[in-house]
């Protein structure tokens, strides 16, 4: 489900033609597009004296069925749908939360060194998601919400293909996945606010696209391999234009109708955008040393350098993901000094031996040079 509206404005046409020829790697993988599982979704943005904003999709090789493995974009739905519960709840995004375990692959988390406490919390685990694509602090939040909370809140706005059912970290194995831990939240001073059991998935959520393989052959967990294909049919799974429109339905809820938008504290939808387009440095509790820079999760237009971003008026708000391969980058992407303004989403595999887990990929060779030309060669339109 694409969330955007086609509208009719008259703006300057674009084609994805246009871009082949631009640079050596845009021709690379455009010219390949299928081997590299290429998608993209490029949405234009126009206000019009209101401020009101109106939107214009171009899509290439737009495919929900062209399965890839979504990573860490689960975070943005989860982190959406965290700050929607907690509201429904009646507690802050800030209060104390401790994670209680029920069975042996669960585990308790009540300290969070990174916070200005020492204490968990929802609105800090979103901070380490949103910065640095924090594995752990997703496992916390994903427990929190539970499976079937969040996939029937998924389909009442109408994302009823996204499939969320395991943690990426911790011991849980097949349906283990989709028990979800005790939690309790507390005041600052460690007064009881309320308490959730633990959450049994009702049902099997079945994988869209049915078994899912890729690849000729994987590492296992015992580092042996393995020849024949991947099976991803019992792991996450979120179609591109599904991430596109959260993201986009994020930034312009307060443009929908009320039906649409998310159930959030305004406050909290603000610090989610915040946090969404900080630079690593920029945060205080966590802190990140130099090996989390400027473009560490900033794909577009600066994926291929480690050099600070200089240019402050250039502001990215994204969610990536990266993982077998696959490289994803979902991106609101404005300069209001240049009054440029767009979104821009796309996917990229690049595994040239076909082996999964092995660790050899082209993410630096390929993907990164290709989204941060990608999205120079789209700013560059735009302007």
């Amino acid at each position: 489900m694409l969330l955007i509206s086609i509208s009719t404005y008259s703006q300057s046409k674009f084609s994805f033609d246009s871009l082949i020829n631009k640079k050596p790697i845009l021709k690379t993988v455009f010219s390949n597009s299928k081997k590299y599982r290429l998608q993209i979704i490029y949405t234009q943005i126009k206000r019009d004296a209101n401020g009101k904003p109106s939107f214009k999709n171009y899509t290439y090789q737009l495919d929900s069925s062209n399965y890839f493995y979504c990573a860490s974009l689960v975070k943005l739905p989860c982190s959406i749908l965290a700050l929607e519960k907690t509201k429904k709840l009646r507690v802050y995004c800030n209060s104390i939360m401790f994670t209680d375990s029920a069975n042996a692959c669960q585990h308790a988390v009540k300290r969070d060194t990174t916070s200005v406490n020492g204490y968990p919390s929802i609105a800090q685990y979103i901070k380490r998601m949103a910065l640095v694509s924090d594995n752990m602090a997703y496992g916390r939040v994903y427990e929190f919400l539970g499976v079937d909370y969040i996939h029937n809140r998924l389909v009442e706005f109408g994302y009823k293909n996204i499939r969320i059912v395991h943690r990426f970290d911790g011991g849980c194995k097949g349906t283990e996945n989709t028990n979800t831990n005790p939690v309790s939240f507390y005041t600052s001073n460690l007064k009881s606010i309320v308490s959730l059991p633990q959450q049994v998935s009702s049902k099997t959520y079945a994988h869209p696209l049915g078994q899912v393989k890729v690849g000729k052959a994987y590492i296992n967990a015992n580092n042996k391999k393995v020849k024949e294909p991947k099976d991803f049919t019992n792991m996450n799974f979120i179609p591109l234009e599904n991430s596109h429109a959260m993201l986009q339905r994020l930034v312009f809820n307060d443009y929908l109708p009320q039906e649409q938008r998310y159930d959030m504290i305004e406050d909290d939808r603000q610090f989610l955008i915040d946090q969404l387009t900080m630079y690593p440095r920029q945060s205080s509790h966590p802190t990140y040393d130099k090996s989390y820079h400027d473009s560490y999760k900033k794909y577009f237009m600066f994926g291929d350098s480690k050099k600070p971003i200089t240019n402050g008026d250039i502001k990215i708000t994204n969610i990536v993901g990266q993982s077998y391969g696959f490289m994803v980058d979902c991106a609101y992407i404005q300069n209001k000094k240049e009054n440029v303004e767009f979104m821009l989403s796309a996917v990229i595999y690049t595994n040239e031996d076909g082996i999964l887990n092995d660790g050899k990929y082209e993410y630096n060779t390929v993907a990164l040079p290709f989204l941060a030309e990608l999205g120079r060669q789209i700013y560059a339109f735009e302007l």
